[in-house]
């Protein structure tokens, strides 16, 4: 499969019958990232759904199951476009940052925001260690964060 987008739809193609398999049509203004889950089929967590996160600019972050097709969640918490969303390697967890300065860690299962931490600048980008125990994010006043996280 392939992602596209175009402004306010991301499409879910197949490459193999070169065809659109889904329109995901949710978002209100402009896709600015979109970003894979490390699960399903081929993965270190296989027996986890496949997941397709994206990121706009109107504030929210669409969780979509791309197997069947469907809209998980539609994670509304920062004021703010979203720039960057990144999945834990266990594919647990989704971390956003926002020119609103805030960091956002959101339970994949529940949909819902877990923990916050605020900057001093709009967050550009977000990014997990290869343990899950950490996240870097890259502010807009020059500065790159990296927080402890554990639950």
């Amino acid at each position: 499969m392939k992602c596209s987008f175009f402004f306010f739809l991301c499409q879910i193609w197949s490459v193999k019958q070169d065809k659109c398999v889904y329109d995901f049509k949710e978002h209100t203004k402009e896709i600015y990232t979109i970003r894979w889950s490390p699960t399903g089929p081929g993965t270190n967590n296989p027996n986890q759904q496949l997941l397709l996160a994206s990121a706009s600019f109107d504030s929210s972050i669409k969780l979509w199951e791309v197997e069947q097709g469907h809209l998980l969640y539609s994670l509304a918490g920062h004021r703010q476009p979203v720039y960057s969303v990144a999945f834990s390697p266990d594919g647990e967890y989704l971390a956003s940052g926002s020119l609103d300065q805030s960091l956002h860690i959101w339970s994949v299962k529940e949909g819902r925001i877990l923990k916050t931490f605020r900057g001093s600048g709009g967050i550009f980008e977000v990014c997990w260690n290869k343990e899950g125990s950490k996240i870097a994010a890259c502010f807009s006043n020059n500065t790159v964060c990296v927080m402890d996280f554990r639950m």
